[in-house]
Formats: structure tokens, C-alpha cells, sequence
């Protein structure tokens, strides 16, 4: 009886050590906010998400700068461009997603500091699927643009539901 259960304990710990390891499905690149005032209580982050297992949807986001972080998208109605938020954005599966200026992007609200140029803060988002990752949001300069300007809102399957 001792053997089997020996056996069963390290059949147990080598199977979650494999699962430990396996790459996850979800990917952060990029991510970055611009420097902001003194006294801003606002301001954006930007990223590059990459689905590498199957269809997700981001639909959360958690960051210990600001009091409140939100999924935002900007919509384009004629001359007027408008922010709402989003409730959850959808992540095909080997697809990369943009949270761009212009675009889907996460909202900072009452700001606990101003963002300066060089900081770094954690952002943890969190997936249907994948669960919460994390990444390191860099701040740039407060003119910063975007590394690429891709048109991420017209691309299939990109609208928030």
C-alpha cells in the first residue's frame, strides 16, 4: 500500500510540474503609458497582445498607480471620437491585438501619483481563458507615439461584445 502511494504522489508531482511549465497561452509586449502632470488624474496604457492558444477575451485589468483601471475603446462616429469602456475585448486565437492611441487601450483613473518618464509600474490583466498575466508598464515621454501605427479597429474580430 506504501508503494502505491509513493507512486501515485510522484506520478501526482511530475504531472504538475509539467503543467507548471507549459508556455502560456498569452503574450505581453510593449506596454506603455506617456508621462503625465501633477495634476492629471487620468492617463492610458498601450500594449501588444498575442494569442498563441485559443480564442480569449481580455476583461479585466488591475494596476496598483490608480485607484480604477478600465478596458476603454475609442469610437470614431463622423468628426466626433469618443472614449466608452469596454466590457471585454476578444482575443483570436494566433492573433496580435494593438491597444493603441485612437483605438482599444486601458483607462487609469484617480491617479495615485503622476506617471513620470522612465517609471515602470505592474499591470495584470486578466483573460477568460489564461487567467491573470502580468507585465511591466514603461512610461514615456509625454509626447510619445506608438512604436507602429496599425489600424487595429478595423481588423476582424477586434470589437469589444
Amino acid at each position: 500500500m506504501r508503494k502505491i502511494l509513493i507512486a501515485t504522489t510522484l506520478f501526482a508531482a511530475l504531472a504538475f510540474g509539467a503543467a507548471a511549465q507549459t508556455p502560456p497561452s498569452i503574450s505581453l509586449e510593449n506596454a506603455w503609458a506617456r508621462a503625465t502632470t501633477a495634476s492629471a488624474q487620468a492617463a492610458a496604457i498601450y500594449l501588444t497582445i498575442t494569442d498563441h492558444g485559443p480564442a480569449d477575451r481580455l476583461v479585466g485589468v488591475a494596476t496598483p498607480v490608480a485607484g480604477k483601471a478600465q478596458l476603454h475603446e475609442t469610437i470614431h462616429e463622423g468628426t466626433v471620437t469618443k472614449m466608452r469602456p469596454a466590457a471585454g475585448i476578444a482575443v483570436p486565437p494566433g492573433a496580435t491585438l494593438s491597444l493603441a492611441p485612437g483605438g482599444y487601450h486601458i483607462m487609469l483613473t484617480e491617479l495615485k501619483q503622476p506617471l513620470t518618464d522612465g517609471q515602470s509600474f505592474p499591470l495584470s490583466l486578466t483573460f477568460e481563458k489564461a487567467g491573470t498575466v502580468e507585465t511591466t508598464v514603461t512610461v514615456k515621454a509625454a509626447g510619445a507615439a506608438p512604436a507602429h501605427n496599425m489600424d487595429h479597429m478595423n481588423m476582424p474580430g477586434m470589437k469589444s461584445n
